[in-house]
């Protein structure tokens, strides 16, 4: 760590709990710096302050990483449910360390997740101005008028929300059903099936394939593959310390999602 920075975000680095659960720690009289008992989350610790947690040094603080995950459907992408029903955080492989998601998928959406144990990483990459864009493979139930797909491009305002700009195109047409290509910068909640539903083609499966230069390629449904360090490196201006042995790069994401309708 060469800058200061808060004494949550630096308990959350190391892989211990949330900048919530920090907080919540701090409050608790568990956390020292430098041998006294912190009475505030709203202190700055340096590379050279000592930290102790329940009498315990801090354990230095884990590379910054990033995964790919093949979220399948019927999982939120939450913490806890108060429903019972099964969340990517229950299906990750153990050992895992602890994560947040970049963006997210409703519960039914599946394909392309990126997950990352940096919370600062995860902001970064979901900024709009990043222009990074996200790409879906859309089967909608209904016949599809192409010219109100172009219409898109220039944006449209459902119920008072305005989305932006969405390339949408017909791959092909199979009777009642079609499935269509989609790409956006955004991604506001839900924004596909909102903007399909309101041109009378309600989505019947939804996979993203692509988020920015990350891509689905030939994960398999609920595998989950890191990135490798030099890739973060070349794609994000990121100084991130190499491995040996990492897996190839993916094919394109394209191939593998025509195989899987």
């Amino acid at each position: 760590m060469s800058e200061p920075e808060r004494i949550a975000k630096r308990l959350a680095r190391a892989g211990l709990c949330s900048r919530r659960d920090a907080e919540r720690w701090i409050s608790a009289g568990r956390v020292k710096v430098d041998g006294q008992v912190l009475q505030t989350p709203a202190f700055v610790v340096s590379a050279k302050s000592r930290i102790e947690v329940d009498g315990q040094p801090l354990p230095d603080a884990d590379r910054l990483r990033l995964w790919r995950y093949h979220k399948p459907p019927g999982e939120l992408v939450t913490a806890r449910d108060p429903q019972g029903r099964r969340t990517i955080f229950e299906s990750l492989p153990r050992g895992m360390p602890r994560v947040v998601t970049v963006g997210r998928l409703d519960f039914m959406s599946e394909g392309l997740l990126l997950l990352t144990n940096d919370g600062g990483l995860a902001r970064r990459l979901e900024l709009p101005a990043n222009g990074w864009i996200r790409r879906y493979r859309a089967r909608v139930h209904g016949a599809v008028d192409e010219l109100r797909l172009a219409e898109l491009a220039h944006g449209i305002t459902i119920d008072g929300a305005r989305y932006g700009t969405i390339e949408a195109r017909l791959d092909r047409q199979q009777r009642t059903n079609a499935w269509l290509d989609i790409a956006l910068a955004e991604g506001k909640n839900r924004e596909v099936r909102r903007v399909l539903a309101h041109l009378d083609l309600p989505v019947v499966r939804l996979i993203r394939i692509a988020f920015g230069p990350f891509h689905l390629g030939d994960l398999e449904r609920g595998a989950i593959d890191e990135v490798p360090p030099h890739a973060l490196d070349n794609l994000l201006g990121l100084k991130v310390p190499r491995r040996a042995g990492w897996a190839k790069a993916q094919p394109n994401a394209r191939s593998h999602n025509r195989r899987r309708r």
